[in-house]
């Protein structure tokens, strides 16, 4: 069994343990398309207060009728993913810091695991909705090694893809927060392998790209993290940030809190009864004048012979 095996299979027990701590979840069926759905208006703020009939939802520029909604906060599945590698040895202490405050700001029904990686990955907690265990496991993670990003994405982001299809019944978000400072180095999978898996899941990622003001890219005029990190974020309907001081880290988990707080879930099922397998876009639009709804890009059909 591989290394990667190995973590995967502990990271999905661990969620399983946890998935039902003591939360009032949101039940949908199998063949209902979920959304977790973030609103603002054009300063960026977040806005509450909507309800079912302030949404427009299109697939393949085709309506569909939202049969599931909820503007209460529902409870969510976190991946908190931590570069370790050796360039973050100086901004490590003032990370960690920053990601102990944002578990201290998880809700009573969230559960979240700490994941560092270079050019391993290691699993310091799994799913848990404990603060102290959450805070423990972030002061253990010690920089050192190169960086395998793509590697630390596509593993966790499967795993959370297979915990999800084991329970259909209850409506769980699921998120993954990165901190990266580099370029992937070391990785055995590549971009593609990693987008494709995202855009099957229901992970939200939200990517922070840490870089000094100074950074030079490997290719001229193109740095492919950034690249990356910025087209999984969009296709997931999370968000990226770029940071040139490690300071500013607080402020920007606490951005990620506050909107993962106060996102809407809805779902619909949709009016396209084949069983393809193809790719089907999904657009947003609120009624309310001045807004934005961000969402995921759209998602893979059923295929024939799916139960």
């Amino acid at each position: 069994m591989s290394t990667r095996s190995v973590l995967l299979g502990v990271t999905a027990v661990g969620l399983a343990a946890t998935v039902g701590v003591g939360a009032q979840v949101f039940r949908g069926g199998t063949d209902t398309v979920l959304l977790s759905v973030t609103v603002t208006d054009a300063s960026q703020n977040l806005v509450r207060g909507l309800d079912r009939t302030d949404f427009l939802v299109f697939e393949d520029n085709v309506p569909q009728e939202l049969t599931l909604f909820s503007p209460d906060q529902q409870p969510v599945s976190l991946c908190m993913l931590i570069d370790s590698s050796t360039s973050m040895d100086e901004k490590l202490m003032v990370a960690q810091e920053a990601a102990i405050g944002f578990a201290r700001r998880l809700g009573k029904n969230d559960v979240a695991q700490i994941v560092d990686f270079n050019n391993e990955i290691q699993i310091r907690q799994p799913f848990t909705n404990d603060v102290a265990l959450l805070e423990k496991a972030i002061r253990a993670v010690r920089a050192g090694g190169s960086t395998s990003l793509y590697n630390a994405l596509y593993s966790q982001i499967s795993d959370m893809r297979r915990v999800r299809a084991k329970s259909t019944d209850e409506i769980r978000r699921q998120a993954i927060v990165v901190l990266s400072d580099g370029e992937d180095t070391t990785s055995l999978v590549n971009y593609e392998d990693v987008l494709d898996v995202a855009k099957r899941s229901e992970v939200s990622v939200y990517a922070i790209s840490l870089r000094a003001k100074d950074a030079t890219p490997r290719r001229t005029g193109f740095n492919e993290a950034d690249f990356v990190l910025r087209t999984l974020s969009q296709v997931t309907g999370g968000r990226i940030f770029f940071v040139t001081n490690v300071a500013q880290l607080p402020d920007i988990y606490r951005q990620i809190s506050d909107e993962l707080a106060n996102q809407y879930v809805m779902g619909y099922q949709s009016k396209n009864q084949k069983r393809d397998g193809a790719w089907r876009t999904i657009a947003l639009r609120v009624i309310q004048p001045g807004t934005v709804a961000r969402t995921k890009s759209g998602y893979f059909g059923p295929t024939a012979g799916r139960e």
